[in-house]
């Protein structure tokens, strides 16, 4: 299922140099295989908002269904960005506008970085809203990732989440719990899954909402879950589409707010994450930094490059296949009009028996 590079934006280039198969508009105009349209809301802060892009041009990219995927970026006009980021996003991003008016078959809505706990404070707060509630008259499947999940669950569900004692920081595994769904046929029944949050929205809650739950950790938190037709409505608590130096990347984002003196406490590592080495190489980075801060003397870099090739990734793949049979669920049940159709034989109250 191959990606048509529609535009000039960046991210197309770095995905084909990976590998991923990207197709120019004018050979993608030759093919007959019908095209899908999928909008990416992405409300990540500006230092992650290309590193999220390819990451869920990834994901949609290798999945598997025959089809030619067109993915359209868009943001929130209401999230304050940089001059540097605000022209990335001119220059390659689509409208909600523009948005509206082409359509879409499908939605993922990105997390987004938050000050304190109270999502309905939030300066996207009411446009998210705005753009869900299209998308749920209008699309077929909105996916709704990490912080995304946490403000539908409010704002559609009643379902405040809930701030954490500790940060959920780490890759943990998880095991389905409902292997009837399409979204988890053929995938591992145990897998890994990274999270990185202060708060969760609990098991009980997404039970009280009405949800399916479909997969959640060996603790009951809940990572993947469905509205209750089993398809307008997908929940990830977790970030599957991580990248395999994502977590390294936030651990050194924390060390660098405890060297400037912007974080009391030293960052703990992330769960299930580092090895025996990378923690002893970090720790003994630990100790000449705190020497460096003591002696006001110049701070040693972070030695990334002993760590790097070192840190397997446990997840990617049925990351992929998750959203691979997401693609084909809404490739299955949408007609080349952007409607919901439903094959011969498919009862319309149960479409999930494809």
């Amino acid at each position: 299922m191959p990606l048509v590079a529609h535009n000039d934006l960046p991210s197309f280039n770095r995905l084909r140099g990976e590998g991923i198969r990207v197709l120019a508009p004018d050979f993608a105009l030759h093919q007959d295989i019908r095209e899908l349209h999928i909008g990416l809301l992405n409300m990540m802060p500006d230092a992650a908002i290309a590193a999220t892009e390819r990451q869920f041009f990834r994901l949609i990219g290798e999945s598997n269904p025959i089809a030619q995927i067109y993915v359209h970026p868009f943001t929130l006009a209401e999230i304050p960005r940089s001059e540097k980021a605000q022209q990335h996003i001119t220059q390659y991003y689509e409208t909600f506008d523009q948005i509206r008016e082409q359509g879409l078959d499908a939605l993922i809505i990105t997390g987004a970085n938050v000050i304190g706990s109270d999502l309905s404070s939030q300066p996207f707060w009411e446009p998210l809203i705005e753009v869900f509630d299209w998308a749920y008259e209008n699309v077929t499947s909105t996916l709704c990732s990490c912080l995304a999940t946490h403000a539908v669950l409010e704002f559609r569900y009643g379902q405040k989440r809930v701030p954490q004692p500790e940060k959920k920081w780490g890759v943990f595994p998880h095991q389905v719990v409902d292997n009837t769904h399409p979204l988890v046929v053929d995938i591992n029944t145990r897998f890994d899954v990274p999270h990185s949050r202060w708060n969760s929205v609990t098991y009980e809650q997404f039970q009280v909402a009405g949800l399916r739950v479909l997969a959640e950790m060996d603790d009951g938190c809940v990572h993947l879950a469905t509205s209750p037709d089993g398809f307008r409505t997908v929940f990830f608590q977790g970030h599957p589409e991580y990248d395999t130096i994502s977590l390294l990347k936030e651990y050194k984002r924390e060390v660098v707010l405890y060297s400037r003196g912007e974080r009391e406490d030293y960052p703990p590592f992330p769960e299930n994450y580092f090895g025996v080495f990378e923690k002893a190489v970090l720790n003994e980075y630990k100790l000449r930094l705190d020497e460096a801060i003591k002696n006001n003397s110049f701070l040693p870099e972070l030695p990334e490059d002993l760590i790097v090739s070192r840190l397997n990734n446990t997840w990617h793949d049925t990351a992929g296949e998750v959203v691979g049979n997401w693609m084909g669920l809404i490739y299955q049940i949408t007609n080349s009009d952007r409607k919901i159709q439903f094959m011969d034989g498919v009862d319309p109250d149960n479409p999930l028996r494809l």
